[in-house]
């Protein structure tokens, strides 16, 4: 039997978990459904594939959730949820290591490309193991940056940001470029997400030697 994928689903508007739990199981993932934030919070231990949390919920919120689930296990992605004000809720998800961001309302068929953009198989990447960023080594085994003997843990999109970058360095990068190479051209969502998203990688990693092309993107600086 091939192996399904495993996605932990806290949604406690029953209707709106059981539709998309149908959507995902359609899309051949296994759905582990939570209507409470603290019984998710109890089996962050068990590391799905993702995470799909809504913000407003019983027991603790989406954003105790998360920063629990990025503290134990920050390699898992997560995707956030919320009928509440979007661009609020869009920001200070990203801050806190989500992944991907929905809108309610929005088409369950979106979520599971969004799902599938996060967790699509990978080609083996090219190029050294371990390649150096100014005072920085990053290791792609590991997925993490090192600074001496720290190691700096990555949410899956800086790393995948940062691996992008590392594959065109020297070049501007345009917004829209890495948009579509790394959340895909059915994103919908603003530009703006690729801001947010480096913004919280340089607060991790002060000296990564980044330039902000103004008014167009960025670029990862030859040493």
């Amino acid at each position: 039997m091939m192996y399904m994928k495993k996605i932990f689903l806290v949604e406690d508007e029953k209707n709106l978990s059981d539709l998309l739990v149908s959507y995902l199981t359609n899309a051949e993932y296994n759905v582990i459904t939570f209507n409470n934030g603290l019984d998710a919070k109890n089996a962050i231990s068990e590391k799905p594939s993702l995470w799909i949390l809504d913000i407003m919920l019983p027991g603790i919120d989406g954003y105790s959730l998360i920063k629990e689930i990025k503290n134990n296990t920050p390699e898992i992605p997560v995707i956030f949820m919320s009928a509440r004000s979007a661009e609020l809720d869009r920001v200070i998800g990203l801050e806190m290591g989500s992944d991907d961001y929905l809108p309610k309302p929005f088409l369950p068929r979106e979520l599971v490309l969004r799902v599938n953009r996060i967790l699509k198989n990978k080609k083996s990447k090219q190029g050294e193991i371990a390649v150096s960023l100014g005072p920085y080594i990053f290791h792609r085994q590991k997925r993490v940056i090192i600074n001496n003997s720290e190691e700096i843990t990555l949410t899956v999109k800086e790393y995948d940001i940062l691996e992008f970058l590392i594959t065109n360095r020297g070049t501007a990068i345009s917004r829209t470029e890495i948009i579509d190479n790394i959340w895909g051209t059915d994103y919908f969502g603003s530009e703006r997400v690729v801001d947010d998203t480096l913004r919280r990688l340089r607060k991790k990693v002060h000296n990564l030697p980044l330039e902000t092309v103004y008014g167009y993107g960025y670029m990862l600086k030859m040493e």
